[in-house]
């Protein structure tokens, strides 16, 4: 590669996704990450189809913050994580499997074979506290800019938007 010519990979606009540890839904929760230290993402409401819920716990400390779409607090983190939070920690467990999760989120989960509510109980017996949610807006965004990549024919062109990424190739 050494003659300027490209691999397949640096000619895709796709980049290599890690696969699930095991398949999961997404109807409950559409995106999670793990990401600025915190896990977090969007929940859909159990009880409203026009509404979502930007949720978040932070690494080492817990702090959890859960808030709709349009920053209304969630009645149900008041003090313990509320059912959206529970569900994100449950599916990010789906997505990159305990050990990854607990790894990130800096939780010592004992057992034999600890799974997403052995994790979720490991942090709230710590007391976690309230955050400030004051990532919401940052998560949902990227929600959406991810939910826009959806609507793209699957494609090897490039991206517009992608081309501010440095390229490996040098430039005569």
């Amino acid at each position: 590669m050494g003659d300027g010519a490209l691999s397949v990979r640096e000619k895709s606009s796709t980049a290599r996704v890690v696969p699930p540890a095991r398949p999961r839904k997404l109807a409950k929760v559409p995106f999670v990450e793990l990401a600025d230290g915190r896990l977090q993402g969007v929940v859909s409401s159990g009880s409203d189809i026009g509404r979502v819920y930007v949720s978040s716990v932070e690494a080492g400390t817990y702090a959890f913050a859960c808030s709709t779409n349009n920053n209304r607090p969630c009645g149900g983190a008041r003090g313990w994580f509320c059912n959206h939070i529970r569900a994100l920690v449950l599916e990010a467990v789906l997505q990159y499997g305990v050990e990854r999760v607990t790894r990130y989120l800096k939780v010592e989960v004992g057992g034999e074979a600890p799974d997403g509510d052995d994790v979720t109980h490991a942090m709230t017996a710590t007391r976690p506290v309230n955050g400030d949610g004051s990532a919401a807006a940052q998560v949902f965004s990227r929600f959406l800019r991810h939910l826009a990549y959806l609507e793209f024919e699957p494609t090897t062109a490039p991206l517009p938007e992608m081309q501010w990424f440095p390229t490996t190739r040098a430039v005569a």
